[in-house]
């Protein structure tokens, strides 16, 4: 291996601590506001709104959503985003359409017995949802969930697009100083493959411990 290529290859795996603060960051938002709209869907609270706005998020581009939050919000609000924030916004909102969409699924997989017989025990709904109910659907679809996180951590290459020094756009620096693109490219993509083996191999060690929460067949 030539010196240049290690140099290129430390040059780009520089990016990766941006990369994985955008899908750390995305990830919480994704989560949380997935859980909200999944919950108050089912529960019929602001269910045509929710359902609205999930429709939309799904039915347009990310890029498209990650250029109205970092051009269109500090124009109308007079304020000044950065780009981790910026992509942890807009990711994490994108995110959070196809949370809910796999949390709504898994939880009207569930017996409707388990929900009835909280309500006859009298457990108050934030610990029925907490100890009860969001347990068992996070079991059932955590293969969903870490399809999601995989996808979420390709989409985030597209911070490149308002200057985030992350992986891709750490390639891109190279091949345009070289007008060589072929090396860089591929090294970019052999760093985000590496990451996506990690999270698929940390997905599997998770859901072999989640194992006695999951639904019996």
């Amino acid at each position: 291996m030539s010196n240049q290529l290690i140099a290129d290859f430390l040059y780009i795996c520089a990016g990766v601590a941006m990369t994985l603060k955008l899908l750390l960051g995305s990830i919480l938002v994704g989560l949380s506001l997935g859980v909200l709209f999944a919950i108050a869907r089912y529960r019929n609270i602001c269910r045509g709104v929710i359902k609205g706005i999930v429709s939309v998020i799904r039915g347009t581009p990310s890029i498209l959503q990650l250029s109205i939050v970092y051009f269109v919000i500090p124009q109308v609000y007079s304020c000044k985003l950065d780009v981790i924030t910026t992509g942890i916004i807009a990711f994490g909102i994108n995110s959070s359409a196809y949370v809910s969409e796999i949390l709504r699924a898994g939880i009207e997989s569930l017996p409707k017995g388990q929900f009835e017989a909280a309500y006859s025990l009298g457990i108050p709904p934030f610990y029925m949802w907490k100890d009860i109910i969001l347990p068992q659907v996070a079991a059932n679809v955590f293969p969903a969930i870490v399809n999601e996180t995989v996808t979420l951590l390709k989409e985030t290459a597209l911070v490149a697009t308002i200057g985030g020094a992350d992986i891709m756009r750490r390639s891109q620096i190279i091949a345009a100083s070289r007008y060589e693109y072929l090396t860089p490219l591929c090294v970019a993509g052999l760093v985000y493959y590496l990451l996506v083996l990690v999270l698929e191999f940390a997905g599997r060690e998770i859901e072999k411990r989640q194992r006695p929460y999951a639904k019996n067949p």
